[in-house]
């Protein structure tokens, strides 16, 4: 069975650093406890997760809201977060309309922010889909973070004890570059930056998740742009399945993806 990606990191999607950055920039929403709130929603051509369409090539809609405590202090920028993340998916004959992921986490940041770690789960869930098929999981990452300035550059290793649809023990690795465009000035409300992204996916039980070996690769780049608060991406995204290899269908074939998105 064909199974979905964003992110802990929230996810995400396409443009996850571009998105992270631009969101920094905005005014935060006080909540309690000296806390924060952050909310957002997407639209997006195609819900790819790790290259795989989520939604048979159609169209999503990706409401999120996230939490984050103050850090304990100046000298330790450790804080912790909590929230979730949505999207519509199609996965025929499995009853599943929706998926809800559930997300917390630690993150720390040090040399004037441009460090980023974060540690943090992620609880899968598919509602309407048939218990029997298993859909929901768990899965636990790393993601790690350094801004050079002309590059950042982002890694994460993320660890499912048993992935989508019962199949078994998995391992994603994933590493991204962006790159900022500040020699395209337009004005101070527009700003753009070239992004890409290299992943690799490791599922114990393939034949339960529906691809053709233990192992995949998938790769995307495009271009991200924020414009006057909105977060826009074009972007190309592939894998090495080919259309056998993915249940005789194109959900892993290489297809260019567009999102909005906006944060409050």
């Amino acid at each position: 069975m064909l199974k979905k990606l964003v992110a802990l990191s929230g996810l995400i999607t396409l443009c996850a650093v571009s998105a992270a950055n631009a969101a920094d920039e905005k005014e935060v929403w006080h909540g309690p406890f000296g806390g924060t709130f952050t909310a957002g929603a997407a639209f997006v051509t195609d819900y790819s997760y790790r290259g795989l369409s989520q939604t048979q090539r159609g169209v999503a809609v990706q409401p999120t809201m996230t939490y984050e405590t103050p850090t304990l202090s100046e000298q330790v920028p450790l804080s912790a977060y909590a929230g979730f993340w949505g999207s519509n998916v199609n996965f025929p004959g499995t009853g599943a309309v929706a998926e809800i992921d559930l997300i917390a986490g630690f993150r720390f940041k040090a040399f004037d922010d441009k460090f980023t770690a974060d540690l943090g789960y992620i609880r899968y869930n598919y509602p309407g889909s048939n218990g029997n098929l298993m859909l929901d999981f768990n899965e636990f990452g790393l993601v790690l973070g350094y801004d050079f300035g002309p590059v950042a550059l982002s890694g994460a290793l993320r660890y499912s004890p048993n992935f989508f649809a019962n199949s078994g023990i998995a391992w994603y690795k994933w590493v991204q570059a962006t790159v900022p465009l500040p020699f395209i000035k337009i004005n101070d409300n527009i700003s753009f930056k070239l992004f890409g992204t290299l992943g690799s996916q490791y599922v114990e039980r393939n034949v339960n998740y529906g691809i053709p070996n233990n192992d995949y690769w998938d790769w995307q780049l495009g271009i991200g742009a924020s414009v006057y608060g909105f977060d826009l991406s074009l972007a190309y995204t592939d894998t090495n399945i080919d259309y056998a290899g993915c249940l005789n269908t194109y959900n892993c074939d290489g297809r260019v993806i567009f999102s909005v998105g906006k944060t409050f």
